[in-house]
């Protein structure tokens, strides 16, 4: 009992103590912010404004979108404010809100990815059902089910991990609060239900993994009756990126939750996480939309007119 800590504050792994190294850590995570931020806002607003993309695929593609941003303005924008600032700090409430909303982003996001691969199975499978059952009603309900259920969910997660006592000091050895690292500084008695939690979530992101996977069988199935060879290649080329994402998202997750813990962070360690919770909102706007041909129809028209506007003020002021 005399071990225990009151913690008031958590320090965040530095990628380096070398400030050149720091400058560098800060640029690349800055490109991979505004790579995201940029591709998952054109994306809302090239849908938003379109009317002919009112549709489920892209509704969900819009929550998607919503989802990715929140999910890289969690992480890192802290990380390169420390890394500006020569610091590693941050509060407890701040890594309390960073653990919850990472935890309610991601569950939220793989929710969305399973929703998404439903309506395509039911679009190209179900043709002739598929305004009955993915109608304005299903979708808002499938919607508002994936964000309360997640919410929830990470509610519990975070608050079952925040009640550990602590006994391992303060340091966190990753560049945000992530709960394996967390566990680490947890006493040996208390760190056992939080475990629990980890393995229950992990195997909640593989089913719903093997539902994708059940969806997207069900489609190559169908697809490849289809006597077209150009419906045929248009049809994998956007299945095949989409399960791509989808394994990266779901796999790099698993294995920053399952693998063994060390008190140490290996260079494989901290690659897989940056892969999990950076990269794939940073190619989900390339995958699921620039390969699309109405969304880059709608981006054109959206830039076009944005142009147009400028050039028109342009004028207007000479």
């Amino acid at each position: 009992m005399s071990n225990r800590t009151t913690v008031t504050e958590f320090l965040l792994l530095g990628f380096s103590d070398v400030w050149e190294l720091k400058i560098l850590h800060f640029v690349v995570f800055l490109m991979i912010y505004l790579a995201g931020l940029l591709g998952n806002l054109l994306i809302i607003t090239a849908i938003a404004l379109n009317h002919h993309l009112h549709t489920p695929m892209y509704f969900f593609l819009v929550n998607l979108a919503i989802l990715d941003l929140g999910s890289i303005s969690v992480t890192i924008p802290k990380s390169m404010a420390n890394s500006l600032m020569n610091t590693r700090v941050i509060s407890y409430p701040g890594c309390v809100a960073q653990v919850f909303l990472f935890m309610f982003l991601g569950s939220a996001d793989i929710g969305i990815l399973t929703v998404m691969a439903y309506d395509r199975y039911v679009a190209i499978c179900q043709p002739l059902h598929y305004e009955r059952v993915m109608n304005r009603r299903a979708c808002m309900q499938m919607t508002a089910t994936t964000w309360i259920s997640s919410m929830l969910y990470s509610a519990l997660h975070t608050g079952n991990t925040f009640a550990l006592s602590l006994c391992g000091g303060n340091v966190v050895d990753q560049f945000f609060c992530d709960i394996p690292q967390l566990l680490k500084l947890a006493c040996s008695d208390s760190e056992f239900s939080e475990s629990g939690v980890i393995v229950f979530s992990a195997c909640l992101a593989l089913s719903c993994f093997i539902l994708i996977i059940v969806s997207y069988v069900q489609i190559f199935r169908s697809v490849l009756r289809i006597p077209s060879q150009q419906g045929r290649r248009k049809a994998f080329s956007t299945c095949l990126p989409h399960l791509t994402v989808v394994s990266l998202f779901v796999f790099t997750g698993i294995i920053a939750y399952l693998k063994p813990s060390s008190r140490s962070i290996s260079r494989l360690d901290l690659v897989v996480d940056v892969f999990y919770s950076m990269v794939p909102p940073m190619l989900n706007p390339i995958i699921y939309s620039m390969r699309n041909k109405d969304i880059k129809a709608a981006l054109r028209k959206l830039i076009g007119w944005r142009l147009f506007m400028t050039n028109k003020k342009s004028i207007f002021i000479f």
